[in-house]
């Protein structure tokens, strides 16, 4: 697998500054919105504009996928060394359960003790997307051959330096990738949110579903859509850099 090109980054560069201009021009949604959907009253979503829907939902994804890799990752480290090894079955079990567990039926669980908004929703997300960083965090650890640990721990390396300068380089990609699969998990189900107030690319969905107005639905599935793709080749090229 090749590393990315500057020319790939400037390309990826280009469609981001795109997508974003076209979510801030308000006007041409109106425009091409009215003009597929000549029959309906209104065509966006009076609740906020394109991009401030597109803010909200980056937020989400951003504030989810953040606790969920700092906590991913460290636990995926600390079953896979002696001291927390004979944890490996839980942690999988566990991590596992979050992923099969509706987010829905976690919303229906977490609003009567975190009530409404967005912390119920970065509690849903963040348990939906824990299971992939987890477990591709153990799996990129076991593949580095013991051989290299041995050489690091004969060189003088502690066991730190070598989990450090060794391990995690190797398995970099592989974390990488399991990160990478988070967040697109997470962009999707993040569209949950909107169902308790949370905002984000949902809410036209959502009024749209409601009011049966094709537009609205439009308004919210097609940056959702972009945003998962522009976000998934963003992070491919950042895992396709570590490559040794």
């Amino acid at each position: 697998m090749r590393r990315p090109q500057i020319k790939d980054w400037v390309l990826l560069a280009a469609l981001i500054a795109a997508f974003a201009t076209l979510m801030a021009n308000t006007h041409l949604w109106v425009a091409t919105l009215r003009l597929l959907f000549p029959a309906e009253a209104q065509v966006i979503h009076p609740r906020a504009s394109p991009l401030t829907l597109l803010l909200e939902h980056l937020a989400l994804v951003a504030i989810s996928s953040s606790i969920t890799i700092l906590i991913g990752v460290p636990l995926g480290i600390w079953v896979t060394r002696r001291s927390g090894r004979n944890f490996l079955p839980i942690v999988t079990d566990l991590t596992s359960f979050g992923q099969t567990f509706p987010p829905i039926a976690v919303l229906a669980l977490a609003v009567p003790v975190l009530g409404f908004g967005v912390l119920p929703t970065v509690v849903a997300l963040f348990l939906y997307g824990l299971m992939p960083v987890v477990r591709n965090t153990i799996a990129g650890l076991n593949a580095v051959p013991h051989d290299l640990i041995d050489a690091a721990y004969g060189m003088g390396m502690s066991r730190i330096q070598a989990l450090l300068r060794v391990e995690i380089p190797l398995s970099a990609r592989v974390i990488l990738a399991g990160i990478r699969i988070s967040v697109i998990i997470n962009i999707g189900t993040a569209m949950i949110g909107a169902a308790i107030g949370a905002g984000g690319l949902g809410s036209p969905i959502i009024a749209g579903l409601v009011l049966d107005n094709l537009a609205y639905i439009i308004e919210g599935a097609l940056p959702a859509a972009v945003l998962a793709v522009l976000a998934d080749q963003l992070l491919t090229n950042v895992e396709q850099s570590f490559v040794y």
